[in-house]
């Protein structure tokens, strides 16, 4: 007992490293790249308020339909600024959630404040690339009643939303070395029926967003821009879906 006493204190040195260890993990992301930082600039057809979320609303008309999108795993919330300021353009507010530590894990019911500070918004869509669309998926599954449509972009939904009378695309690429074809068609299973997939010939995972190239990805065979005018057309096909319910 006295050999305890003594040494009380390695177990809440040891807690405190590992805790001190993660943070620092989860905060290190990729720099966002210039396309990312540019886009997060207001132009006349969009307004961009970055005080709280990443919020890109349209100029020229009141939209009545929103997408929340939920970030991947370890990357900055505004390298997804390009896909904002590309949907607001086609006429949907669009607002991006940082998640705490870069995870969506910690964050997955933001979606709640957000569909609470737009009751404009009557038709709601989340999604979210890698880790965010699984956890997207996962507010689906919690509040089935509160969305319309969700988008899985290189990501799919590991729990079972094949009952549930909502909307879904899946985006993805097929040259992805972390969320591989293999992986996001094999839980088909978990949507409903008439999922729409949208199979991106050529594309990888880090082209999803504008952070760089990722660890274990396979390196692209189209440009970033052909890939993301993919993605934005996809996102674009479900939100124009769910506006017309």
């Amino acid at each position: 007992m006295r050999v305890v006493r003594r040494f009380w204190w390695i177990v809440p040195l040891v807690l405190i490293i590992f805790v001190v260890g993660f943070v620092a993990w989860a905060s290190a992301t990729n720099p966002i790249e210039a396309e990312a930082e540019a886009a997060l600039q207001a132009e006349a057809a969009v307004a961009v308020d970055t005080s709280r979320w990443l919020t890109f609303t349209p100029t020229a008309s009141t939209p009545t339909t929103g997408f929340i999108f939920y970030p991947g795993g370890k990357v900055d919330a505004r390298a997804y600024a390009p896909l904002g300021q590309a949907l607001a353009e086609a006429g949907y507010l669009t607002v991006i959630v940082p998640m705490p530590l870069n995870l969506a894990i910690l964050g997955n019911n933001a979606a709640n404040d957000v569909i609470a500070a737009h009751p404009e918004i009557t038709h709601w869509a989340i999604g979210g690339h890698s880790l965010g669309g699984s956890m997207a998926s996962w507010y689906v599954s919690d509040n089935p009643d509160k969305v319309d449509g969700l988008v899985l972009m290189a990501s799919y939904s590991d729990r079972d939303i094949s009952a549930l009378d909502i909307d879904v695309s899946v985006i993805y690429g097929t040259e992805d070395g972390l969320a591989t074809v293999a992986t996001v068609e094999g839980a088909a299973g978990n949507l409903p029926a008439d999922a729409v997939w949208v199979k991106i010939e050529g594309g990888n995972h880090g082209q999803f967003g504008w952070y760089g190239a990722q660890e274990r990805d396979n390196p692209a065979t189209i440009s970033h821009e052909e890939q993301y005018a993919q993605i934005i057309a996809g996102t674009v096909a479900l939100l124009q879906r769910i506006e017309g319910a």
